[in-house]
């Protein structure tokens, strides 16, 4: 059973890089992105709505290439979580996480007994086919499956601190966007109830032990995040990054004066 060593770093306080993938699904993208220094790549299947065949394809192609796959889901049941994990991601990005109960069941959904109640089903993408051991198989990826709460509403910032003493749940992100919508101030990111919410997620981190996450879009931006407690951090999405870097270098370009 492959280890993730991306959970092992995030909960030993260690920080972690990544990118999100909604679009360049290549059979080369793994490849690229471990070659570029990314650690974990997230496959966007809440708004890139890549489904569960491309996702057996990334995630088989992340294999042996040094970068841990996770998937970002659409929703929370278990019936699109456990075909994720059974294709052999190593962790779970949950959106729109609010309750403790929520945070329960996502937990439960991820792992096997007695940690969850997650189903049995080996010989398969998971455990690189190979069967074998199966209490020692359901004992690794218990270990190596980094489950992700999505904390991006007022409402979940207000109960972060039971979501995140939910045992399993190694990571609270921040949704940034969505959060500010649910505030009333979208996309106000200097206003001061952002930044008292944004407190409140950090501190019920730090209370708990969790990785706090964060998606920034450019180096100042990461760094800023980075310097306020973010580890593990995701630059940007396929889109953006590659989308910014070619409209820098044709806009500067076109700005030559030739002749």
């Amino acid at each position: 059973m492959r280890n993730n060593p991306v959970r092992q770093r995030l909960n030993s306080n260690g920080t972690a890089y990544g990118i999100m993938a909604a679009e360049f699904f290549t059979p080369g993208f793994c490849q690229i992105a471990a070659n570029a220094g990314a650690e974990f790549i997230i496959f966007d299947g809440e708004h890139g709505g890549v489904g569960i065949d491309v996702l057996k394809a990334q995630i088989a192609f992340a294999r042996g290439v040094g970068v841990a796959p996770f998937v970002r889901v659409p929703g929370l049941a278990y019936h699109l979580i456990a075909p994720v994990l059974d294709a052999g991601a190593m962790g779970i990005m949950m959106p729109m996480v609010e309750t403790r109960e929520q945070a329960e069941n996502l937990n439960r959904w991820c792992r096997y007994r007695p940690e969850g109640i997650r189903g049995l089903g080996f010989g398969t993408g998971h455990d690189d086919y190979k069967g074998g051991n199966i209490v020692e198989a359901m004992r690794l990826e218990n270990e190596r499956t980094l489950v992700i709460a999505l904390i991006e509403t007022a409402t979940g910032i207000a109960n972060a601190d039971a979501i995140l003493s939910v045992p399993g749940i190694d990571v609270g992100w921040l949704g940034h966007y969505d959060l500010t919508n649910t505030m009333g101030i979208t996309a106000e990111f200097t206003r001061p109830e952002f930044h008292q919410a944004v407190d409140r997620l950090l501190a019920a981190c730090k209370k708990h032990g969790k990785a706090p996450g964060f998606l920034a879009t450019s180096v100042p931006m990461a760094r800023e995040w980075r310097a306020k407690g973010i580890r593990c951090l995701c630059y940007g999405t396929d889109i953006g990054v590659f989308q910014t870097a070619l409209s820098g270098a044709l806009g500067e370009l076109k700005a030559d004066r030739i002749g």
